[in-house]
């Protein structure tokens, strides 16, 4: 099961080869691991924690980059600025599923040797140009969590271009095991079980009429919250096949409630939004002490923490969709 699994992803998702892994953030240590990042990684702020815990337990140290106030990935123009002789790699995360700016993250990378890990836990089936972006970089890693566009229950995965990368791959997520009688890496155990696998195979069926009912909500919202003074939509890029994994809306200053009142309000009328992401992971106690972590060094990324919600989205959401738009026009019309 773990090995048609594989095969057909791969297939699916257009890419060369690919690792399954029994979650995402195992998929990110290891994918650090195999290009052997040390020192200082360059990141986002505006992301699950999951990313920068991968690098910190990796040992290395993240450093964070504020986002792009459209996209909401990581601004590659202030990336540069970060650098330093202890800079091994940048690892952005394409948010929501939005492709961060691959051509200037890469011509940085070059420009002074550092590795690019995509972290693409929301990246499932995204193209642009016709091409998957989950090839772009030296790594690009996948969450198959159950609340993903497609799950394996629990589940990741590492995108890789090359055989020889793929292979090392195996052994990393395998106790770094090579045959029967050698053992050439200290590694751990990622491999996903078949019970995942065996989940994934019958996902993978259904994943496309998921998507297109996921469309279909998000089509509804942008419809009914269009002409919503304060509220800022989620804007389609032509160039892009998405996954509509999300919904996030930006609540502003002249919308009649702050973010945190409209958070409240669905909720106690059971709609359960999130406010997705916020905090920033530079706000926790593990990061705050770092200086790139410091609010003034985050303008965007800290407006965008504090504005942001996303609404529920999911294919079995149905009629109760309009008791979401409901709720926000009453608020809104007040």
């Amino acid at each position: 099961m773990h090995q048609q699994l594989e095969e057909q992803l791969a297939i699916y998702l257009k890419v060369p080869y690919l690792n399954l892994f029994c979650n995402g953030m195992a998929a990110l240590q290891t994918a650090l691991n195999c290009l052997r990042v040390s020192g200082e990684v360059i990141t986002t702020p505006f992301t699950f924690v999951a990313t920068s815990h991968s690098i910190s337990l990796h040992g290395s140290t993240p450093v964070f980059c504020d986002i792009d106030p459209e996209t909401l990935n990581i601004d590659a123009s202030k990336i540069e600025a970060l650098i330093t002789d202890k800079t091994s790699a940048i690892m952005p995360v394409h948010v929501y599923g939005r492709p961060c700016d691959t051509e200037a993250i890469e011509a940085i990378a070059r420009r002074y040797k550092l590795q690019v890990i995509y972290d693409g836990a929301h990246a499932f089936g995204i193209e642009q140009n016709g091409d998957s972006i989950l090839t772009k970089g030296d790594l690009t890693t996948l969450s198959f969590h159950a609340t993903k566009v497609f799950n394996t229950l629990e589940g990741g995965a590492i995108v890789s271009n090359d055989v020889e990368t793929k292979t090392r791959i195996d052994q990393l997520k395998n106790f770094g095991i090579l045959n029967e009688e050698q053992t050439v890496n200290i590694a751990g155990n990622g491999k996903m079980n078949e019970f995942q696998a065996a989940f994934g195979l019958m996902q993978l069926k259904s994943v496309d009429e998921q998507i297109l009912k996921r469309q279909l909500i998000a089509q509804a919202y942008t419809q009914a919250f269009t002409n919503v003074k304060g509220l800022r939509l989620p804007t389609e890029i032509a160039s892009v096949k998405a996954n509509y994994g999300y919904y996030p809306i930006l609540v502003e200053s002249s919308f009649p409630l702050s973010r945190d009142q409209l958070y409240d309000y669905l909720k106690v009328n059971s709609v359960h939004a999130r406010k997705y992401f916020s905090p920033l992971v530079s706000e926790f106690s593990p990061y705050r002490h770092l200086r790139s972590a410091q609010p003034d060094n985050l303008p965007i990324a800290s407006a965008a923490a504090a504005s942001v919600l996303c609404l529920p989205i999911f294919p079995e959401l149905g009629r109760r969709q309009q008791l979401v738009i409901d709720l926000v026009h009453q608020v809104a019309e007040e």
